[in-house]
């Protein structure tokens, strides 16, 4: 779901991720309206995090530790991560299901108790309004996590589908969550949090949930998930007591603070989008090879929105694909030209960075269809010259989310 390009010097100057003017998911120092703060923000600067804005909010871009250092260290052992801009929603009501089910493209109502699901709020044309995450808890509400850059539009457009359900007598509220969210990622999440849990992590795999108590602190609700590709957990937390919980985290060793620099290379080298960067409401399920977000159950009935639209180009033909794209040489950023053999361009780079573990350029992008093959050779255009390409399956690193054996 919902980071920097180019890090380095370039940090202190600040970064911009997306695409054309989203000012709001802009990486920089320097504002005109003072952004908001998570439940840790004086906690980061405790810990000497680098502020910058981000999405409206005054996020760490990383810490004393290099970006690069960051990165490795959460593939290696694990890294906390505050991620409490995100907006957190609850569903409730005996309707909830057939309200988010009206919004999104998956198949909520098929979800097992504690189960959680990635899905794609869609407009009638078929095009990416978010990405998020639904979870259906066993306390009989749906636990729904979105992107902080969105946050304005998502609860417009929820707000706005449940005055038309109460209008029709139908069962749903919305309450939307003022709680901090830590995401625990990498390989030393199970040992880490284990000792602070009586839950057993061991039967909880990826994508499901349980609320729980962490560490002391009562009332957390614990997902397996998140944005690096890696083994981990987010914890939904009382605001109140995100700090100490932060804290409890940190007095294991295997555990480090990251910031949004090494949340952005993690989540390329896993091939997860950015919304704003390289999907949006011009972009399709289809287009973005999103489609397996869309529950076979939908598909059938075409009753999600835009289904009239996405549901031919799943056999049809689209003009543009996202694939994935390494090459060596200079990095390769958001909006460099994609182009062929012979020079001709077919498209365009929607996010790059080069990658910490690969140690070569890894980046995603838009082709024509008939490039998207893996191993195709093609070109990028950097700085007036052409450099080498080939397009790649993704994750460029393999994830290692968690899976019951």
């Amino acid at each position: 779901m919902q980071l920097v390009r180019g890090l380095g010097a370039r940090i202190g100057r600040g970064v911009g991720i997306s695409a054309g003017n989203r000012q709001q998911r802009s990486f920089s120092s320097g504002q005109t309206d003072a952004p908001r703060r998570t439940p840790l923000y004086n906690f980061h600067r405790d810990h000497g995090g680098k502020m910058v804005e981000f999405a409206g909010w005054s996020l760490p871009v990383q810490y004393k530790d290099s970006h690069i250092a960051s990165h490795l260290h959460t593939r290696q052992h694990c890294s906390l991560f505050d991620v409490s801009h995100m907006l957190q929603t609850k569903v409730h009501g005996k309707d909830r299901i057939r309200f988010v089910e009206s919004l999104v493209v998956g198949d909520i109502a098929e979800l097992k108790q504690n189960q959680g699901t990635l899905t794609l709020f869609t407009n009638d044309k078929g095009g990416i309004i978010d990405d998020l995450i639904v979870n259906n808890t066993s306390e009989g509400f749906l636990y729904v996590v979105s992107n902080a850059g969105c946050a304005e539009k998502d609860s417009a457009h929820m707000k706005s589908k449940l005055q038309e359900f109460k209008a029709a007598g139908q069962d749903v509220d919305l309450e939307v969550l003022e709680f901090g969210l830590l995401a625990l990622q990498g390989p030393s999440t199970a040992r880490v949090l284990q000792s602070g849990l009586t839950d057993d992590l061991s039967k909880l795999p990826f994508m499901t949930g349980v609320t729980t108590t962490v560490f002391g602190v009562p009332g957390c609700r614990v997902t397996r998930c998140g944005y690096t590709g890696e083994d981990g957990v987010e914890i939904s937390v009382p605001g109140d007591r995100a700090v100490e919980l932060a804290d409890k985290l940190l007095q294991n060793s295997e555990v480090k603070l990251a910031g949004l620099a090494a949340r952005d290379s993690l989540r390329l080298e896993a091939g997860l989008c950015l919304y704003g960067n390289d999907i949006d409401e011009t972009t399709t399920p289809v287009e973005a090879s999103l489609v397996w977000t869309l529950g076979k159950r939908r598909r059938a009935a075409m009753d999600f929105p835009g289904a009239s639209v996405v549901v031919p180009q799943i056999k049809g033909k689209v003009a543009r694909k996202r694939v994935g794209l390494t090459s060596t040489g200079p990095p390769v950023r958001q909006h460099t030209p994609i182009m062929n053999t012979e020079g001709r361009v077919i498209g365009e780079v929607t996010s790059g960075c080069p990658s910490p573990c690969l140690k070569l350029n890894v980046a995603m992008g838009y082709v024509e269809p008939e490039y998207m093959k893996p191993g195709t050779a093609l070109k990028v255009e950097i700085r007036k010259k052409l450099v080498d390409s080939i397009t790649s399956k993704m994750p460029f690193v393999p994830t290692k989310y968690y899976t019951v054996k």
